[in-house]
């Protein structure tokens, strides 16, 4: 089939290599010019440059709404669009061009966790697992008829880092195998159930900002999901921000006020943690590596020489 690729870092990069890789013809490939925003400037692989390798026509656009574009979309004469990371609204007379849609790749199982930053939103609420979803484009945001789908497995200590690498590997053979469907003729695929739907936000400053008041167990997936290269959860103490690199779940209870620096266990220093930690039936957090706002990183034990004071989430 010949296929306009519509996307935008890695995600956008593993698409097209998908494609250049394929029996399908890359016709021309539309992407969004570089940005500084922190989360775009990770997993950044240019999808402009892999294009111009292969010879194959870039278009540079932030949305994709213009009668120039449309005009070099016609032009073009696609099959289809596959869409993957494309970050602006695609109009009904762009996707509704080819002969077979847009096929848009989705880094989360639909219907769950549509919209940006799936993997880390499905990892801090303790989902069993994430995956990658192919689906025909409609005029509502990620809920169009699922073609293919695979997922893995989150384990007990997985980062987001782990997971994009493990998701990120299945784009190939999802995106391939939906076009090898829709190529064959199928034309009837699995309809979304909307009442399961979820829609999140892209990711910001306070949504990585420690809330003691959260449980041990729901911070320590916050501090798994903020994994290097992203920005990592972070927390104030006496003032100064302190960042929160590896922690784990406390083997004891604790109780007390939440943010509450309590107690050496093992390899961390544990923070009490939980809206109604005066109980005494929580967990806490051991933290166990910090970074301070100067730059240096540490094990915790070297850091809190004491025990005392609080964290907090502002300074």
């Amino acid at each position: 089939m010949r296929v306009v690729m519509f996307g935008y870092q890695t995600w956008g990069h593993r698409t097209l290599q998908a494609l250049l890789d394929s029996e399908h013809d890359v016709v021309t490939v539309v992407t969004h010019p570089a940005s500084e925003h922190a989360y775009e400037k990770i997993w950044s692989d240019s999808v402009a440059d892999l294009a111009a390798a292969h010879g194959v026509p870039v278009v540079i656009r932030n949305r994709p709404d213009d009668e120039e574009l449309l005009e070099l979309l016609k032009q073009a004469d696609p099959d289809i669009i596959v869409a993957n990371n494309w970050r602006t609204w695609i109009p009904p007379r762009v996707y509704g061009l080819p002969r077979h849609g847009t096929l848009n790749v989705h880094d989360s199982l639909l219907p769950k966790y549509a919209g940006f930053s799936p993997i880390i939103w499905a990892l801090i609420n303790g989902e069993p697992e994430v995956g990658v979803t192919a689906h025909l484009m409609d005029e509502e945001l990620d809920a169009g008829d699922i073609v293919l789908q695979q997922a893995v497995a989150v384990g007990p200590t997985d980062t987001a880092t782990d997971l994009f690498h493990r998701t990120v590997d299945l784009i190939a053979p999802v995106t391939i195998g939906a076009l090898d469907l829709i190529a064959s003729g199928q034309t009837e695929f699995t309809k979304q159930d909307r009442s399961q739907a979820t829609f999140f936000h892209k990711r910001a400053e306070d949504d990585i900002r420690i809330d003691w008041n959260w449980p041990a167990e729901d911070l320590h997936r916050l501090v798994r999901a903020q994994s290097a290269p992203y920005p990592p959860a972070f927390t104030y103490h006496r003032g100064k921000r302190l960042e929160i690199l590896a922690a784990v779940v406390s083997e004891a209870r604790y109780g007390g006020t939440p943010g509450r620096v309590f107690y050496r266990e093992g390899d961390g220093v544990v923070i009490v943690a939980g809206a109604d930690a005066r109980t005494g039936r929580n967990h806490g957090l051991a933290v166990t590596r910090v970074r301070t706002e100067s730059g240096e990183e540490l094990p915790a034990t070297e850091y809190f020489r004491s025990m005392g004071g609080y964290l907090t989430p502002r300074p």
